[in-house]
C-alpha cells in the first residue's frame, strides 16, 4: 500500500514514456523546444512494465495511466500496455494524448488492452490551435479522436485548457460540440508548469470563468463531491444529464485532500504531486540489482512524505524545476 502521513492512499499511477512532444503549446514549451533526455536516462520497456507490475501486484495500485510528454512517440508502447493488461490483477489502464498519430494506433492500443484515452484539444478553430500549439495539425487530432471512439476506447474524454485572448470564448461552442460527438469534456485551469515559467495567476482563466461562460447557454447542476470521489474533475449535469462536463481547478479550487496519485517520470523518479520539487529515484535501484521488495520499499518511503497540498495557495511557491513535458501530466 501506497499510504502517506496524511492517510491518503495512491492507488492511480500516472506513468510518463517519454518527455518528448510533437507539438510546441505555449503554456507548456516554448516555440524551439527543450532538451530531451538521453536515450539512456530514460526507463527501457523492461523496466516501466517491472515498476507497474511492482505497483499493481505489491502496492495496490488498481490503475494506470500512460503519459508524457507525448506517448504516442515511444515506440513500444503497443508491448508495453499489451503486458500491463496481463499482470494479475489487471489494472485499468488509460492514455494521455494530443492525439497526433492516435488515428493508426487507436485499434491497436485497444486491441492491446488499453480501456480510454484523454485527448488534448483547446480550441475548435484550426488558425487558433496552431497558435496554440505553433502546429497545423488539428485535422489530425479530430480524425484521432474518431478513430479512438470507433476503436472503442470509452469513454473518450477531451481535455481543454483555455488561455486568455486566444481560446477564452470557446467553452460553450467546445461543449456543444463534445455533446454531439460523444465525448466527455474537462476544462483544466491552466497550471505553472510551462518550461519558461511564464505563468501568472491573475492572468489564467479560472473554473469560475469558465464556469459562467458555459452558463451563458446551458444548465449545469452540480455532481456533487460523492460522486465525485478521488477524481480531479468536478463534475456538472448539462441540462438534467446523462452528459457531464467537467472542469479541473488545480489552482484556483484545489483537491490535494482526495489525493490517490503516484508519478513516476519517464527517466524512473517518484513524484508524489505534479507540483512537487522533489523526486525520489528508482532507476537507480532498478540497474543496481535491487529486488522487487527494495524498489516497492522506496516507494512507499517516497509516498509516505507525500505534503498536504500542492503549495500553490502559498506566496512562497515555487514552480517545479522540470517542465510538465518532464514529468507527465
Amino acid at each position: 500500500m501506497l499510504i502517506d502521513t496524511y492517510g491518503r492512499v495512491a492507488t492511480d499511477l500516472r506513468v510518463s514514456l517519454t518527455d518528448r512532444c510533437n507539438l510546441r503549446c505555449t503554456y507548456c514549451m516554448p516555440e524551439e523546444g527543450l532538451q530531451w533526455l538521453a536515450k539512456p536516462d530514460l526507463l527501457t520497456d523492461d523496466e516501466i512494465v517491472r515498476l507497474v507490475r511492482i505497483a499493481v501486484t505489491e502496492l495496490g495500485v488498481t490503475e494506470v495511466r500512460f503519459t508524457g510528454g507525448e506517448p504516442l512517440l515511444r515506440p513500444g508502447l503497443v508491448g508495453i500496455v499489451e503486458r500491463c493488461a496481463a499482470l494479475t490483477p489487471r489494472p485499468q489502464m488509460s492514455l494521455t494524448t494530443n492525439g497526433i498519430g492516435l488515428e493508426r494506433t487507436a485499434r491497436a492500443l485497444r486491441d492491446a488492452g488499453l480501456d480510454r484515452v484523454n485527448v488534448s484539444l483547446d480550441t475548435l478553430r484550426p488558425e487558433v490551435f496552431q497558435a496554440l500549439t505553433r502546429r497545423k495539425r488539428h485535422g489530425d487530432v479530430l480524425r484521432g479522436l474518431d478513430a479512438a471512439r470507433t476503436a472503442g476506447l470509452a469513454p473518450v474524454k477531451v481535455n481543454a485548457v483555455l488561455m486568455p485572448g486566444l481560446n477564452d470564448d470557446e467553452a460553450p461552442d467546445l461543449l456543444a460540440w463534445a455533446l454531439e460527438s460523444g465525448y466527455e469534456l474537462r476544462f483544466i485551469e491552466q497550471m505553472p508548469l510551462d518550461a519558461q515559467h511564464g505563468w501568472k495567476r491573475e492572468g489564467m482563466i479560472t473554473a469560475g470563468d469558465i464556469l459562467a461562460s458555459l452558463r451563458t447557454r446551458f444548465t449545469l447542476t452540480p455532481e456533487g463531491d460523492e460522486a465525485r470521489g478521488s477524481a480531479p474533475a468536478e463534475r456538472w449535469l448539462v441540462d438534467g444529464g446523462p452528459a457531464r462536463v467537467g472542469v479541473i481547478a488545480s489552482v484556483t479550487r484545489p483537491f490535494c485532500r482526495a489525493c490517490d496519485r503516484t508519478r513516476l517520470t519517464a527517466d524512473g523518479q517518484v513524484r508524489t504531486c505534479l507540483f512537487a520539487r522533489e523526486e525520489s529515484d528508482l532507476r537507480g535501484a532498478l540497474r543496481s540489482g535491487a529486488p522487487d521488495e527494495e524498489i516497492a520499499r522506496l516507494w512507499r518511503q517516497a509516498m509516505w512524505g507525500k505534503k498536504a497540498g500542492s503549495g500553490l495557495d502559498d506566496p512562497s511557491f515555487l514552480q517545479p524545476d522540470r517542465p510538465m513535458s518532464a514529468i507527465g501530466g
